[in-house]
């Protein structure tokens, strides 16, 4: 029979035509679908691997083609099926161009992946899931409080969680998990990358891995390592039920997605799936005068940097992001070195662009405009750092917040003005654009660097474990060990460090803005002085729950970050939307802020520069509140005066005797002399103990 002439004959085609759209493998009864880009590929194979003993690779030409994009449908294949591509073309690197037809190619749309670096496969889902009545939360700013947690870590070493759960998907969706955080107060939880990751072969080579998970390589499909279920495709229906567990408990789920670099490194790492499809398109190169270069350009330390001006490489981040949450129902997410690819080339160099397509495309797609997004802003270069420059709808990791709240409470600020302003929501960053408060994403920790412990308890970095001779991880700690390094017995650092350790917490759930805490740092979790775990798949890196009723569980931090996380829950005047304005709501009323001096007096501009000043009184008004109600009806709260005392020595404060400032009660402390409860009268001196929080509420609200 002449080739091609079966079609006259009425003879079935192996492949059947199919369609270019959707990109991946879509799974019907009938038949699956696959359809891959390649624009300057000459031919392509679709790969089929069975796991009968001895039944190898079946590969399969697609013969169509349109649109740079190579489609075909298979009959007869079952969710499950592994697959991959084939691809032959040039080998002209200096032009993008790296098809090798010797390597098998995970698919970009693949919603799930079999394997490891070395055998890792592509498989067939069968996308059906019984959601029930989930439905998106779409909790306000205003009333989110971010958990920042790691999959397998929070639940590796929990006692109350199955062992074979332990670690996974369905472990975090478990009871003991969301109880815990019910209590604690948390509203969402961010979970470090999910989407499919490998290690790095230098880590590798070490016997160490990826443990944080910022090296993806499959954009649809979640990690196959955190799944109890294998990874055939039930890591996808874990990971759902992961999320509607966690909805119904009232916790919001956020990702930390790294759209800006892949697992594919620099022009000499390993080739897994975007370089030996379409490297030209989806990288991008130093600019030439030709348009091409073997250079990457790498503003993400990783060895490469997604080009998301490219059509298809913006395609593929927009369809990504939509799949999960109308898929898998996240409700959010957070974008690591967002600046990386909000970019813009010219013929000199690239930079950061707000009205690059991408930011353009989300704020405008009417399914991502409406979630939670969350910008990392800043990269490795110089011109990235836009902390206070992303557009509305993002809001923003706040390293400013988190520097200058490090530096108060270990002694090292000028003064307190700039506490201030980040005690109130950083309006120098925010406010002169129209955003508000909860534009910043306030913060102490992340997974990146010291936990709270560590940071009251190391002077330096600790990273020997990492194998890369203590020289990785930021030298830029902002800590202090008090008098001690690492850990101790000597009862008066230990409980210097627990009550700095509280006063850490307490700041960040009471400032104005978006909290976000990182996993147990509520309990005192160490790392033991490492400030850069991103390789320790391991106890360094675990969440200890098995330290419960003992001394290495910091619960009195727990207390108090609880107390603080339920006061803000309870009282709409300790979470407004609207700035401060200094002055009062109505007519006769008191400020809704007020700055006191310890001698009970309002701070003058000269007492925001006394740099011998380290105690500040934060008063907060709630009679009434500046923000109306949902029906435009005027809100009552208490009011509450905070007092932040980060000196060494006991300190005097005056309450003022006037007409806004009521008697009340203590509500939250860290002064051992002055416990919850103390009643507290107008005009009253205090004595606040070193390094101390205490927070009043009027009684008559």
């Amino acid at each position: 029979m002449t080739p091609g002439l079966w079609r006259n004959l009425g003879e079935q085609a192996p492949v059947w035509p199919g369609r270019n759209w959707p990109l991946g493998a879509t799974w019907s009864p009938e038949s699956t679908n696959f359809a891959v880009y390649s624009p300057a590929a000459s031919a392509v194979w679709l790969c089929l691997f069975e796991d009968e003993p001895g039944s190898g690779e079946r590969r399969l030409p697609l013969t169509e083609q349109s649109l740079g994009i190579w489609h075909g449908a298979l009959p007869g294949i079952t969710p499950g099926t592994r697959y991959g591509f084939r691809v032959e073309g040039l080998w002209k690197p200096e032009e993008g161009l790296r098809f090798d037809p010797e390597t098998v190619l995970l698919d970009p749309y693949g919603l799930a992946v079999a394997g490891t670096e070395g055998d890792a496969q592509s498989v067939v889902v069968d996308p059906s899931f019984d959601w029930g009545e989930d439905a998106p939360m779409r909790r306000r700013w205003r009333d989110t409080v971010v958990y920042e947690l790691h999959v397998k870590g929070y639940t590796k070493l929990h006692d109350r969680i199955p062992e074979e759960l332990r670690g996974t998907y369905a472990g975090l969706g478990h009871p003991a998990v969301t109880d815990y955080l019910k209590d604690l107060g948390v509203t969402a939880v961010e979970l470090l990358p999910v989407q499919q990751f490998f290690s790095e072969p230098a880590l590798l080579e070490r016997g160490t891995k990826n443990y944080w998970g910022y090296n993806p390589i499959g954009y649809f499909a979640p990690d196959a390592s955190y799944s109890s279920t294998g990874d055939r495709g039930g890591q996808v229906s874990e990971f759902k039920q992961m999320v509607r567990s966690l909805h119904a408990a009232g916790l919001e789920v956020i990702l930390d997605v790294v759209y800006n670099h892949t697992a594919e490194a620099g022009p000499d790492g390993p080739t897994y799936s975007f370089r030996g499809l379409d490297d030209r398109g989806f990288y991008r190169r130093v600019p030439s005068p030709d348009g091409y270069d073997d250079t990457y350009w790498d503003v993400t330390g990783c060895g490469n940097t997604v080009n998301s001006e490219d059509p298809l490489a913006l395609r593929l981040i927009l369809d990504s992001l939509r799949y999960w949450v109308t898929e898998m129902h996240v409700d959010g997410f957070r974008f690591d070195l967002m600046s990386a690819i909000a970019r813009t080339a010219g013929p000199d160099a690239i930079k950061v662009d707000m009205a690059c397509r991408l930011l353009i495309a989300i704020g405008q797609d009417p399914v991502l405009r409406h979630v939670k997004l969350i910008a990392e802003p800043w990269d490795v270069s110089m011109d990235g750092y836009l902390v206070g420059g992303m557009p509305p709808p993002w809001v923003e990791w706040n390293d400013q917040y988190r520097d200058t709240i490090r530096d108060y409470w270990r002694g090292h600020s000028d003064g307190v003005h700039a506490v201030a302003t980040r005690l109130a929501g950083s309006s120098d960053l925010y406010a002169d654009d129209g955003r508000s408060a909860y534009n910043s994403v306030n913060f102490i920790t992340a997974h990146d660097g010291f936990t709270v412990r560590d940071l009251v308890s190391y002077d330096a970095k600790h990273n020997e474990a990492n194998g890369e001779d203590n020289r990785d991880g930021t030298d830029n700690n902002r800590s202090w060990n008090h008098g001690v390094e690492g850990e101790t017995d000597d009862p008066e650092i230990v409980a210097l460090r627990r009550r700095q350790a509280a006063n850490l917490m307490a700041t960040l759930c009471l400032s104005n803005g978006v909290p976000m805490l990182t996993a147990g740092d509520e309990r005192g979790r160490t790392q033991g002085g490492n400030n850069n775990a991103y390789c320790q798949d391991n106890e360094i890196s675990w969440v200890d729950w098995r330290a419960d009723g003992q001394p290495g569980a910091w619960l009195d931090v727990y207390e108090t970050t609880r107390t603080a996380l339920r006061l803000r829950r309870e009282h709409p005047a300790l979470r407004q939307r609207h700035w401060f304005e200094g002055r009062p709501a109505i007519v006769g009323g008191p400020k809704d802020l007020a700055w006191l001096h310890p001698t009970g007096r309002e701070m003058t501009d000269e007492d925001w520069y006394d740099a011998t000043l380290h105690t500040i009184g934060m008063f907060v008004s709630g009679r009434p509140l500046r923000e109306p109600g949902p029906r435009g009806e005027q809100q009552i709260d208490a009011s509450f005066l905070m007092w932040f005392h980060a000196g060494a020595e006991p300190v005097e404060v005056h309450l003022p005797d006037n007409d806004w400032v009521h008697a009340g009660s203590v509500v939250l402390s860290t002064d051992p002399e002055l416990p919850e409860g103390t009643q507290v009268g107008v005009g009253a001196l205090l004595t606040l103990c070193p390094r101390s929080v205490v927070v009043m509420r009027e009684s008559d609200a």
